[in-house]
């Protein structure tokens, strides 16, 4: 027996870590950042870069090459942090490169083969757009482990003015 369908079809952001193009729902992103200082937080998981202060608040930031079981690599001038809002709080993924902005349809998107790193809570699906894959990401099963249960309210992290 399957779990209830997640709805899978709406704008999803792309983005690129190495020759791997990702999507994640266009709605939780707040703003894509340059690279900026990140401070290291002691036993934090191997994925975690540490936190860097956003609009005032402090945001936990990830690798996500780590988290997706990639190696890490020198950061370019392409090299941006994602942020996005999860359960009312923050929290930023550097990737190699921010793509776009697209409408994947349900009839693009199939079901991602149960094999390596990802568990099937993260992949909502691989979508098929012309020549290339972009494998969807659940961006709140992705980031989970980092952001907690307890997290400040949206009113926390007012997203106008700087």
């Amino acid at each position: 027996m399957s779990a209830t369908p997640r709805k899978r079809e709406g704008k999803y952001l792309t983005f690129a870590l190495g020759d791997e193009e990702y999507g994640i729902d266009a709605l939780k992103v707040q703003g894509i950042l340059g690279m900026q200082p990140i401070t290291p937080m002691p036993q934090a998981p191997h994925y975690v870069k540490g936190v860097t202060t956003v609009r005032g608040k402090v945001a936990p930031i990830i690798s996500a090459r780590l988290k997706l079981g990639m190696y890490e690599v020198e950061y370019t001038s392409e090299t941006c942090i994602i942020l996005v809002s999860l359960r009312d709080s923050w929290a930023g993924m550097i990737v190699d490169t921010v793509r776009d902005v697209i409408d994947i349809w349900e009839n693009q998107i199939e079901d991602a083969p149960k094999m390596g790193q990802y568990s099937d809570d993260e992949v909502i699906g691989l979508a098929k757009i012309g020549n290339s894959v972009k494998i969807l990401l659940d961006i709140e099963r992705t980031l989970s482990d980092i952001i907690p249960d307890n997290a400040p309210g949206a009113d926390a992290f007012p997203l106008e003015g700087e």
